[in-house]
């Protein structure tokens, strides 16, 4: 008999696209996940999934299974929030998040979709939550766009510039701008949750800048506080900025970032959803103006 775990596996493997990252996305060990992908082929009798090193595909009978198990997917939550549902007036809604959004800017959109939903935020990696609002997992998504990413589902926030983090007396606070040459000598902290830390690294390295490093974080908040220590600096999108620290230019160094939300389009066509969805996004875009002229342009 086909079980909810197998379903789960499978669309754990499909939007992940590797066994060792579904794995990982659904909290079992890499063995158990291909037992359970075995016994999933056995019940339908055919092969999902087309194996080699590079990458995993669906074979046509994956194919034609991906929406039955959608379909099926989506019948288990419904079950799921059954009783729930009878409870609460307001639609359930999985809001997933990047690490690095500014908590002020977080809480402002979070408590503008809590007027007419009941929330659940999730915390993950860009690829997780696209693929989470792609398969159906979460209904909106707050991550980086990509350049030139529009469409119906799509809500551009802001867009903000990377810059340098010193501290307030650091010795190069009143630069305004510095050569990345000029920063070899300094002591840097590593976000880890910065979505652009490969392009910041290969920046650094391509002007010959390899720094000691201090600390290495998930915590945004964490290393801007040990800048503001003056235990080192860090890259970071302006709008992240804390007292105590001041944002220096670094020369050539011109990333940027847009955040935006991105909607899972059938959750966002239901009866329920849809109207309660049309009076949020405005408020959300306002917001976002209001916080860009703030902590963006300001």
């Amino acid at each position: 008999m086909i079980k909810r775990a197998h379903i789960r596996q499978f669309l754990a493997v499909v939007d992940a696209g590797s066994f060792t990252r579904a794995a990982q996305h659904i909290r079992v060990t890499q063995p158990a996940l291909s037992t359970g992908i075995a016994d999933l082929e056995r019940l339908v009798g055919a092969p999902l999934f087309i194996r080699n090193r590079r990458q995993i595909r669906l074979t046509e009978a994956g194919g034609r299974f991906l929406p039955i198990a959608r379909d099926l997917e989506r019948g288990f939550r419904a079950a799921d929030t059954f009783g729930r549902a009878e409870e609460s007036d307001r639609p359930a809604l999985k809001l997933g998040t990047i690490r690095s959004v500014p908590g002020e800017f977080l809480q402002a959109v979070a408590a503008l979709l809590a007027r007419d939903f009941a929330i659940e935020v999730v915390e993950n990696g860009e690829s997780d939550l696209r693929a989470g609002v792609h398969g159906g997992r979460l209904h909106i998504a707050l991550v980086p766009l990509r350049p030139g990413e529009r469409g119906p589902h799509v809500v551009p926030l802001y867009d903000e510039p990377l810059v340098m983090f010193v501290a307030a007396d650091h010795p190069l606070a009143g630069r305004g701008e510095v050569g990345p040459e000029e920063l070899a000598p300094e002591t840097m902290i590593a976000r880890r949750a910065c979505e652009l830390l490969d392009a910041t690294s290969r920046f650094f390295t391509r002007h010959r800048v390899r720094p000691r490093f201090a600390l290495r974080s998930d915590s945004d908040e964490r290393c801007l506080r040990m800048v503001a220590a003056g235990v080192g600096i860090t890259t970071a999108p302006v709008s992240l900025a804390i007292e105590g620290i001041v944002p220096l230019r670094v020369g050539g160094y011109d990333l940027r970032r847009e955040l935006g939300l991105l909607i899972h389009p059938a959750w966002r066509a239901q009866a329920d959803v849809a109207p309660r969805l049309a009076h949020a996004l405005p408020a959300i875009e306002r917001a976002a103006t209001d916080w860009r002229a703030a902590k963006v342009d300001g």
